[in-house]
């Protein structure tokens, strides 16, 4: 029983009631509103505890821009009726409605899926960090596996990693990956790696650099 109003409602879309620019105009805010990740990312991070209710923070700029494009280039569009007019159409406004439904929703998803990385890197940071503090040990971030041997004039460990230091300790060490872990953290969401790099005549440092 419950398929057939469904497919009423698919039919509805579909049909005739369903304007032409109609697919044009879905398609291009999904891409607008994709390709302007970072800039709802901002948003969302500015707005931070300011309780912004479901969605929204992008969706009706999109569609505004999206509507003047439409407006000025396509045959068949809705020319050139502003979208208020537009919205005086119980038609029209039930398929605007239902776009900017699916907008809210597609940006709902970037933004768990941003938190989602950001409490995995937060779990990550605060292993790393209670590693750290667990014992005098470091662990090695090129491999993340062993622990660093720190002697005063170098560190190194067994898969491979060996830099030349001085007055080196474990507490030293430990402050100084921190610091710049944390620093990292502040600016960007994603993990940094670390390597080791040498150059002909320079000694071997480590290096901290983001894939971002």
């Amino acid at each position: 029983a419950m398929e057939a109003p469904l497919r009423r409602h698919r039919a509805r879309c579909k049909g005739p009631a369903a304007p032409p620019w109609k697919e044009t105009y879905r398609r291009r805010c999904m891409e607008r509103l994709r390709s302007s990740r970072a800039k709802l990312l901002d948003r969302y991070r500015q707005a931070g505890d300011r309780e912004c209710g479901p969605g929204a923070l992008l969706v009706r700029e999109v569609m505004e821009q999206e509507w003047q494009r439409l407006q000025e280039g396509l045959p068949g569009g809705p020319g050139e009726e502003a979208l208020g007019q537009m919205l005086e159409e119980p038609d029209e406004l039930a398929v605007l409605e239902e776009i900017q439904q699916e907008l809210i929703l597609q940006e709902q998803l970037v933004i768990e899926e941003y938190e989602r990385s950001l409490q995995f890197d937060e779990e990550c940071l605060n292993a790393m960090l209670d590693g750290l503090d667990a014992s005098d040990k470091v662990i090695c971030p090129v491999c993340r596996k062993n622990n660093l041997t720190v002697r005063n004039h170098s560190v190194f460990c067994q898969c491979g990693l060996y830099i030349s230091t001085q007055d080196m300790t474990e507490e030293k060490l430990r402050a100084l990956l921190e610091h710049t872990l944390t620093e990292h953290s502040h600016r960007c969401f994603h993990n940094p790696e670390f390597t080791v790099t040498s150059g002909m005549e320079e000694e071997a440092s480590l290096l901290m650099s983001c894939p971002v």
